[in-house]
């Protein structure tokens, strides 16, 4: 096990971005319903928060709940939204005391209404918080985030706002719901899948890949200093040479 002497303190992941999987089957491993799983996970999305704002990461994103999550069973889902609900009005006095900000991003559209007023509420109180910033990737799907961006520039370039020579990454970037976030340095993923899952698939383009057998609920402090740990073992090249880059 790593230990925290061995960060290098210089170089911390600006943005994380995990995919935090392996509550259904952490929760069937104790004999109990999925639902179980996903409330101990809230303890370690509570324990992730406070060690990437320990470490000095500025930017954490946690896939939350995405696109295609709306198939799973009602009963399921309809219990992942009040769990939601109950987490942020538990978090909102320890962000504030923390200096945290909440940002949201996916088709918050779809969400209950009582959700959407609950994460509007958090976001407000948070939104001139410094010290970290903390997004949620909620009713998201990557894919669609593309598919918005192209229509909402096409739709400039029909217009006459945007002149088809002038898109570039730029562009492109203020057109997704990540527009105020830097490119993801380092993706962890818990539970031994080793997938993307559509989840920012534009902003984790020279990201950090780091796998865990670790189930979510399973994950602690020790786990993210782990993944801090071979993220700072990785040579980041942005397709240079090692040559060029040293």
């Amino acid at each position: 096990m790593n230990t925290v002497e061995s960060l290098d303190k210089n170089n911390i992941p600006n943005h994380v971005a995990i995919i935090m999987d392996g509550n259904g089957r952490w929760a069937k491993k104790q004999g109990m319903l999925r639902v179980f799983g996903h409330e101990n996970g809230t303890k370690s999305v509570r324990t992730t928060i406070e060690a990437a704002a320990k470490y000095g990461v500025k930017n954490l994103t946690l896939y939350a709940f995405s696109s295609e999550n709306w198939n799973r069973p009602k009963l399921e889902v309809e219990a992942l939204m009040r769990l939601l609900v109950k987490s942020l009005k538990n978090e909102l006095a320890t962000l504030s005391k923390n200096n945290l900000k909440l940002n949201i991003i996916g088709n918050v559209s779809l969400l209950p209404k009582g959700v959407q007023e609950e994460l509007n509420y958090v976001v407000e109180k948070t939104k001139n918080n410094t010290h970290m910033t903390i997004t949620l990737a909620l009713s998201y799907g990557s894919r669609e985030e593309i598919t918005n961006m192209i229509k909402e520039i096409s739709k400039k370039v029909k217009n006459n706002i945007i002149s088809s020579d002038a898109i570039d990454e730029s562009i492109i970037n203020q057109h997704l719901y990540t527009h105020d976030l830097p490119d993801v340095d380092l993706v962890i993923r818990t539970s031994g899948e080793q997938r993307i899952s559509n989840f920012l698939l534009w902003q984790i383009a020279y990201a950090e890949l780091y796998f865990t057998e670790v189930l979510w609920p399973d994950f602690t402090e020790d786990h993210f200093i782990n993944a801090l740990m071979s993220y700072q073992q990785r040579e980041r090249r942005f397709g240079k040479t090692s040559e060029q880059i040293k």
